[in-house]
């Protein structure tokens, strides 16, 4: 925001956002259309060139998702990245063979919170909604996950405390990564 001639816009700000699409985030601060794509152009930009030395593994949720993918549950990633971000990252992490479907924010018209994106994933994964268990982060995961009509899982090892998770409603906490791995035992 600082290259658009804005002041610093603090990290609370940002974390609002985290679970929706970029153009969500930027458009508060976006004049016009055209100045929306140049937000847009400039977080790309800089997010590209300094995403591999960025991108950390959770400790444990790679070896929890493989686990998981052994015992022949499916996987699927829904997310407010770009396919080709995504597919970077899970590459960087060691979990891009580990996951079957990917629904990112270019497969979709409407992002998270909308139920669009879980849907989607539920529909490739060839899935029963009641039965599929998704987990997310961010308040927009769990408000698309439960209107999708899918189990929900609140991640705690992410950037949100229970507290502001809550509202929510997601029918499982999660504390840390092994936690998904026994409700999977079950």
């Amino acid at each position: 925001m600082i290259a658009h001639g804005y002041a610093e816009v603090p990290d609370a700000e940002w974390l609002r956002g985290v679970g929706t699409p970029l153009r969500a985030q930027l458009g508060p601060w976006a004049r016009d259309d055209a100045h929306l794509e140049e937000l847009v152009a400039t977080y790309r930009d800089y997010n590209l060139r300094n995403h591999d030395q960025m991108v950390r593994p959770f400790p444990g949720v790679g070896e929890v998702v493989r686990a998981i993918r052994a015992r022949g549950h499916r996987t699927g990633v829904v997310t407010s990245k770009t396919r080709e971000g995504t597919r970077r990252g899970l590459r960087l992490v060691g979990l891009e063979e580990a996951i079957e479907v990917m629904v990112c924010a270019d497969d979709v018209v409407n992002a998270k919170p909308h139920p669009e994106p879980v849907t989607r994933a539920v529909a490739a994964l060839r899935a029963d909604p009641g039965s599929t268990l998704f987990i997310g982060d961010s308040i927009h995961d769990l408000n698309a996950g439960r209107a999708a009509g899918v189990l929900t899982g609140a991640v705690l090892w992410g950037p949100f405390s229970r507290g502001e998770l809550e509202a929510g409603s997601p029918d499982f906490w999660l504390q840390a990564p092994e936690d998904l791995e026994m409700l999977t035992l079950r």
